[in-house]
């Protein structure tokens, strides 16, 4: 199956993972277990936890899986907590269930090295060049799920975007975890800034916490930079509308990678739409 993000909500689901089978074989629904690192469980909803998951709670819906009928969901999360990833997944691993549902890079390696026979889908960055699969098309394995990058390069493409809508601009900040910065994304980065003669500055949180993003925000704005990048790690998924607050309440020129960070009226009203998914939010 392609690891495509088109063709797993239309119905890849359908195919990815054999719950119809095993749910003929047993004699209750099948279990689904849900892992996000830095969501709480109670967001992980057909109405919360952003737009990927409500897509993906509307599309069991669509092909009959209803929570408490005929499915059982179990959910999980790290409290934000790089260090808990491990325990979390020994934990949903040793009570094998029918499916593992979950996101992020680190996390989907972490459940790789834990499980070769429980299905997992997985919301990934390219998971091509992060090694998790040989082949986008024909996975193989027990992984498979969706993409939510557009490859790597378009980094330095974001960059260009707020070049060309900031002409001025000499020093931005790119805020996102260490091993994005520290891995290809930040050398895509780093690369594009010496191009366009921008100083570009690393802002990382210690956590996805929302304390942790506002000191964090406090430290951007004494650097005074001309624009914010926003990294697309689901650490900082639960915190997007405050980082949209944030870089409102700031006057911080910021793309962000996902439609989420403007999901707010308020913050959608002070954003201009930029090549599908980016948002550029001005002065």
């Amino acid at each position: 199956m392609a690891v495509r993000r088109r063709e797993f909500i239309a119905g890849g689901a359908a195919v990815a993972w054999p719950l119809a089978a095993r749910a003929q074989q047993a004699a209750k629904p099948p279990r689904l277990a849900m892992f996000h690192p830095a969501i709480p469980p109670a967001l992980l909803t057909e109405t919360g936890g952003g737009s990927a998951w409500r897509a993906f709670f509307g599309e069991l819906r669509r092909l009959g899986y209803v929570e408490g009928q005929s499915l059982i969901i179990e959910r999980y999360w790290a409290e934000g907590r790089h260090d808990r990833y491990a325990e979390v997944v020994r934990e949903i691993v040793t009570r094998n269930p029918d499916v593992i549902v979950t996101g992020t890079n680190t996390v989907v390696t972490v459940f790789k090295a834990a499980t070769g026979t429980i299905p997992i889908v997985a919301f990934m960055l390219d998971p091509l060049q992060a090694g998790l699969v040989t082949n986008l098309h024909r996975p193989g394995g027990n992984l498979t799920g969706i993409t939510l990058d557009a490859g790597i390069e378009i980094w330095g493409k974001r960059l260009e975007f707020l070049k060309e809508a900031i002409p001025s601009m000499q020093k931005a900040v790119f805020l996102g975890m260490r091993g994005g910065w520290e891995g290809s994304v930040g050398q895509v980065l780093r690369g594009a800034a010496a191009r366009l003669g921008i100083s570009l500055a690393f802002v990382f949180p210690q956590e996805g916490k929302p304390s942790e993003i506002e000191r964090v925000f406090d430290a951007i704005a004494e650097q005074r930079p001309d624009a914010v990048l926003v990294s697309g790690e689901g650490d900082l998924t639960p915190t997007a509308q405050l980082i949209a607050e944030l870089v409102v309440k700031k006057r911080l020129p910021t793309i962000c990678p996902y439609r989420d960070y403007v999901g707010s009226r308020r913050a959608d009203g002070l954003c201009a739409r930029s090549h599908g998914a980016v948002q550029a939010v001005g002065r």
